[in-house]
């Protein structure tokens, strides 16, 4: 048995089994929060079927779309640096945490450019609203509802690169074994949530309601 890494633990495997629990408790409260915005979606489509088509048809496609492969390809990267890290390879690890940092940090480079374009078009809630018509106010809520959501992800998206840095600092360091790897595991679960998040949201912006 491997030795305990704290003292208010009975084993490596106690603490192993506790911080990941309690990455799964904190993954189900976040859960709970996104959900609040998919039900939001839902009322914006029950209330406004038209404006929500008004307002997902100006949404950047190709940009969506693109983000969505990098996405995934961070997603399977960071796969791989868990799993060196469950074996010990340290530097192989920090290797394929800092190309899912790059990757993480590509997409959030890329929705900068989203929402610049955005902004210049005039599709952010308030007085300038770009979309007129029959159909604007529900438009106008989609918008809303869209920035609260892409913003509320990049946040998740930047606390998740500072987190895979930290573990690329800690592989690098040698801190993982095949007696060790908890912290590779915990914020691999964490990475992959934001991930799964964005497959969520990403029919729901770009897809379901386009005309």
């Amino acid at each position: 048995m491997a030795e305990a890494r704290g003292f208010q633990y009975e084993s490596a495997e106690h603490e192993a089994d506790t911080a990941v629990s309690g990455m799964w408790l904190f993954l189900a409260s976040e859960s709970l929060f996104f959900g609040g915005l998919v039900f939001v979606w839902l009322v914006l489509r029950l209330r406004s079927v038209e404006g929500l088509r008004l307002g997902a048809a100006h949404t950047n496609l190709t940009i969506g779309t693109i983000n969505t492969a990098v996405l995934l390809t961070s997603s399977l990267v960071m796969t791989l640096a868990v799993q060196r890290a469950r074996v010990g390879q340290g530097l192989a690890c920090a290797r394929a945490c800092l190309l899912t940092a790059g990757l993480g940090a590509a997409f959030v480079a890329l929705k900068g450019l989203e929402w610049w374009k955005d902004l210049g078009d005039g599709l952010y809630p308030g007085a300038r609203f770009a979309l007129t018509g029959p159909h604007a106010e529900g438009a106008h809520l989609f918008w809303g509802w869209y920035w609260v959501a892409t913003v509320l992800h990049a946040f998740h998206m930047l606390g998740g690169i500072g987190l895979v840095l930290w573990i690329a600092w800690r592989a690098r360091r040698g801190d993982f074994s095949r007696a060790y790897s908890t912290p590779a595991d915990v914020v691999g679960l964490y990475w992959s949530f934001v991930d799964v998040i964005w497959l969520i949201l990403y029919p729901l912006i770009y897809v379901v309601a386009r005309p």
